[in-house]
């Protein structure tokens, strides 16, 4: 079995563009079709449009999102098919929401992503209702926001 251990880009970066639309229009690019459960986790097993296994084992820096490209060369190319189910966006307001949204995300195990815009995104596996009950005293004094 196959295993990739880096996300060398993205399908949108534009240094890989034009070579996986030629790939693609070739058939040599293998989506991995990778389910909501699994984005946040870094070691797992998937297959491929073809029913092929493949292992994943990505270094901790590493966030896995629908199409990350974990591997391209002249014969082929392997980018990332996910579907990341439900998510909540949340923003802490305040340092103390901050670190309430931090310490809840790490020990309920939360599985998130961090955007560029300070927000978390966090992936359901409940009931959005279930996550904000966890943090409500901090969106009902302001300290956290739920951007959608």
């Amino acid at each position: 079995m196959e295993t990739f251990s880096e996300i060398v880009g993205h399908h949108s970066d534009a240094s890989l563009h034009d070579r996986l639309h030629e790939l693609e229009h070739e058939g040599k690019v293998l989506f991995l079709s990778v389910p909501g459960s699994e984005m946040g986790r870094r070691r797992f097993k998937t297959k491929d449009q073809n029913g092929v296994e493949y292992g994943v084992a990505l270094d901790r820096a590493e966030a896995l999102r629908d199409g990350s490209v974990l591997f391209i060369d002249d014969d082929r190319a392997v980018v990332v098919r996910g579907d990341e189910g439900a998510i909540m966006t949340l923003r802490a307001l305040t340092t103390q929401g901050a670190i309430q949204l931090g310490w809840h995300a790490g020990h309920l195990h939360w599985r998130v992503r961090f955007g560029d815009d300070d927000t978390m995104t966090v992936l359901l596996d409940a009931p959005p209702s279930d996550y904000e009950e966890r943090i409500r005293s901090w969106i009902d004094n302001g300290s956290i926001e739920v951007v959608r």
